[in-house]
């Protein structure tokens, strides 16, 4: 059976993003982290996992941000997602998060703590559900959503793609 990007929101009372999309937490793990157990980055005490659904459809994308910890991507329903990460050197990796793997897509993708991102269907017509889980948890005092001018000076060789996937 095949499922619209409508009526995923609706069945799982997606809710707007701030970087862009739709998304719903599931699970904030009970278990707190002190904060002396955290990586440099991270200020007061984190839940151990967090983890969310995520729906992108065609011509919306998530704006370039970064978080303090490890982001792993689970790709659900719909067409391939890509998602841009710039490692701090400044290259450019391009993943491609779906289900046909003898295309080099993958289920899952990990985003390592502290590179920049953004995503984004590229399919006409087409969404991405996804689901992300992050460890240490998600706290948007984690979350920074990429200044497009700061970042095009940062990465030069990227001024383009950043002018697309910023606000």
């Amino acid at each position: 059976m095949q499922y619209s990007a409508n009526w995923w929101r609706e069945k799982l009372q997606l809710q707007s993003h701030v970087e862009g999309g739709a998304f719903r937490e599931t699970y904030r793990s009970e278990w707190m982290l002190d904060m002396s157990t955290l990586p440099a980055g991270m200020s007061g005490n984190r839940n151990a996992s967090t983890c969310i659904y995520f729906l992108l459809e065609y011509g919306e994308f998530s704006a370039f941000h970064r978080i303090a910890a490890d982001e792993i991507w689970h790709f659900y329903d719909g067409t391939t997602l890509t998602i841009y990460e710039v490692e701090p050197g400044g290259n450019l990796i391009t993943h491609k998060l779906g289900r046909d793997i003898d295309k080099g897509e993958s289920l899952q993708v990990i985003i390592t703590a502290g590179n920049w991102f953004a995503s984004r269907t590229e399919v006409p017509g087409g969404f991405s559900l996804t689901g992300c889980t992050v460890a240490p948890g998600f706290d948007f005092a984690d979350f920074e959503l990429a200044d497009r001018s700061a970042l095009q000076a940062a990465y030069p060789q990227h001024t383009a793609l950043i002018g697309e996937l910023t606000r």
